[in-house]
């Protein structure tokens, strides 16, 4: 009987949730969204907390060619004479006295065997299946996601290349505030700075004497 805790661990493994925050850049193609996120890792962004999330799945069968008793013939030749040099040379290895020969004769042997079993195949699958293809799983667009007290710092650096924003300095005798609460809090702007002050106006010269009283 298994307990709580061991089948939670193994449902963790076997049933993973998609992760989730903020989307801050969506791709059409994952070169794109791979390409973002090595600009967030440059500006030692935490990418522990980022994500690639593809979206609308669609299965894909590229045809490569038609098939031919040629071409299975020498498909079937290659694979097996791979499979015969990893025979031979694991005896050779484990074997001192065995030659290189033995390594020849397995790679023969290989490739004849693995042309008699592709022709087979080939025989028996023609009337269902005749061509060759390569089957992809993409999706039709990617998103970056980060947590959701990230999401303005990536946008930045994404939107900048990488660089980090300059704040403004501030102006002098300014004390900085205390950090809002709540992270969504906006910090208060700092005090504008005060007009400059106009010099005093002189006198006009050239008329020292004062004017006479009127009787």
């Amino acid at each position: 009987m298994s307990t709580p805790g061991s089948l939670n661990g193994r449902n963790r493994i076997l049933f993973p949730t998609l992760p989730r925050g903020e989307v801050v850049a969506t791709f059409e193609s994952y070169p794109e969204a791979q390409e973002a996120v090595d600009v967030l890792a440059r500006a030692d962004f935490p990418v522990d907390k980022v994500s690639i999330v593809g979206s609308d799945l669609k299965s894909v069968e590229r045809v490569t060619g038609k098939l031919t008793w040629g071409r299975v013939a020498l498909a079937g030749a290659a694979s097996g004479a791979w499979l015969g040099i990893f025979f031979g040379l694991l005896l050779v290895i484990f074997s001192p006295t065995v030659s290189l020969a033995f390594v020849l004769a397995a790679l023969l042997l290989g490739a004849g065997f693995g042309m008699l079993w592709g022709i087979v195949s080939y025989a028996v699958n023609r009337r269902r299946r005749d061509f060759t293809s390569v089957q992809q799983v993409i999706a039709t667009s990617y998103s970056v996601l980060v947590d959701s007290e990230l999401g303005n710092r990536a946008r930045n650096l994404l939107a900048s290349g990488g660089a980090e924003q300059q704040q403004p300095a501030a102006p002098a005798g300014w004390t900085p505030p205390a950090q809002p609460q709540h992270p969504s809090d906006p910090p208060p702007a700092p005090p504008a700075a005060a007009p400059p002050v106009a010099p005093p106006v002189a006198p006009p010269a050239g008329n020292d004497n004062p004017p006479a009283p009127s009787a």
